[in-house]
């Protein structure tokens, strides 16, 4: 996509908060890996779906600098709340005090540890889920997710074409590329649920609990 092409789609979409605004550029600033931050577009999309969806409780396994869980939060009825899980304790400094200084703070539960053996001890049927952390165990994350998810609940699976390199031979022997291969491969022949992959930013993948 050319980058005027780029420059019409935000133009046509939703404003970016100023705070997250703020948070997208402290991010790229203070942060390695800077753009795993969802950003404008895809925030925007996060925040659509949990209008569209209306979930009561939301996971999330991979925070990051909290974008993410900020702009799902936006879109939450009252009473709604969304769970994200960072394995990352040396995130805490920097993520913490942007989710708790944000507008959204009371919607949103930020935990350090592993998802895949902390959250079904919640005892919570979640809604929706926004899988975003280490590729390497996307399969694991996923069926870990779908035991704690409603029927009828959907999971967002996010950089599931991984900069092309999904399709590319010269990464066959990388460990990142290799999970999410297996992913999408896993989530195709699931006939528990039902997804499709949308080309956005690194990819996003939409399924459905049957």
């Amino acid at each position: 996509m050319s980058e005027e092409l780029a420059n019409y789609i935000l133009n046509h979409t939703e404003p970016e908060p100023d705070y997250l605004y703020r948070l997208w550029r402290a991010t790229n600033i203070r942060l390695l890996h800077g753009r795993m931050a969802s950003g404008h577009l895809q925030g925007r999309l996060l925040k659509m779906l949990v209008r569209m969806i209306r979930p009561r409780n939301v996971l999330e396994v991979g925070t990051f600098s909290g974008y993410s869980a900020i702009c799902m939060a936006e879109g939450l009825e009252e009473g709604g709340r969304v769970y994200t899980f960072e394995i990352n304790d040396e995130q805490e400094d920097f993520t913490r005090p942007w989710i708790e200084g944000s507008p959204v703070a009371d919607k949103i539960t930020f935990i350090i540890g592993d998802a895949i053996t902390e959250a079904p001890h919640l005892g919570i049927d979640f809604d929706m889920a926004f899988i975003d952390g280490d590729k390497r165990t996307y399969v694991e994350t996923y069926e870990m997710v779908l035991s704690v998810l409603r029927p009828g609940g959907f999971i967002l699976a996010d950089n599931t074409l991984w900069d092309g390199h999904v399709t590319d031979p010269a990464y066959d022997r990388d460990q990142q590329t290799a999970g999410v291969r297996r992913f999408n491969y896993y989530v195709k022949n699931d006939p528990r649920t039902e997804q499709v992959i949308l080309p956005l930013r690194d990819g996003l993948t939409l399924i459905r609990k049957q």
